[in-house]
């Protein structure tokens, strides 16, 4: 996969989507195979330096009663008010940010009570670009959201993945709009995979197939 790029990954549930997540985030490493990184293997890197690399941005997004600075700097006192605020500025939440009591001061509840999902993840998708990582996986949430804040958060994946390679695990047939390449799972296995215009030509592609039946029908 080229540097810049942006991959989705399609499975029913229970195909290895996640797994594969994991393993390039080397959460832990594969027994057969290997993943590389600029023509190194994963094995061979530091594993911290790896992973400050990668973000990995999940539906299930882990919350603290705490102020929302703290839950973006996980407590980390060198990130200043200036630097949040104009993260919040370029990820294009400023209508967001408007709408919170206390500003940043603004105190959350353990495990997002009082957020909606929406506001979950638009707070993971600043934890992720406070880093400035090379490499974004999405596995991309598929509760319904109210209009507004999907307009929010659609905005917010477009400038995470600018200039980064991406890795979308796709629940939505819009998401595969903003996708290079393609990679269906069954069971573990990729059971096909190709550029998303060329799986879109070949008229008998499992991809065309998913597209006709409906992607959210037939992935669940």
């Amino acid at each position: 996969m080229d540097a810049g790029k942006v991959l989705g990954i399609l499975g029913r549930t229970g195909s290895g989507k996640t797994t594969m997540a994991r393993l390039v985030c080397r959460l832990y490493d594969p027994q057969g195979g290997s993943i590389s990184y600029n023509n190194h293997d994963s094995k061979e890197l530091e594993l911290s330096q790896l992973q400050t690399r990668i973000a990995y941005v999940t539906q299930d997004v882990q919350l603290f009663q705490a102020s929302v600075r703290d839950n973006l700097t996980f407590f980390r006192g060198d990130v200043s008010d200036e630097r949040l605020l104009t993260l919040i500025d370029e990820m294009g939440l400023e209508s967001w940010y408007k709408g919170l009591s206390h500003g940043l001061d603004t105190v959350l509840q353990s495990g997002g009570k009082g957020l909606s999902a929406g506001e979950g993840q638009l707070l993971a998708f600043l934890r992720a670009f406070l880093r400035n990582p090379a490499i974004v996986i999405l596995d991309e949430a598929s509760s319904r959201l109210d209009p507004a804040t999907e307009v929010l958060i659609e905005k917010a994946v477009t400038r995470l993945l600018k200039g980064r390679t991406g890795i979308i695990i796709a629940h939505r047939l819009k998401t595969l709009d903003r996708v290079d390449d393609i990679l269906i799972l069954d069971d573990g296995h990729a059971v096909e995979g190709g550029t998303r215009l060329e799986l879109l030509e070949k008229k008998d592609s499992l991809f065309n197939h998913l597209l006709k039946k409906g992607l959210e029908e037939v992935m669940v």
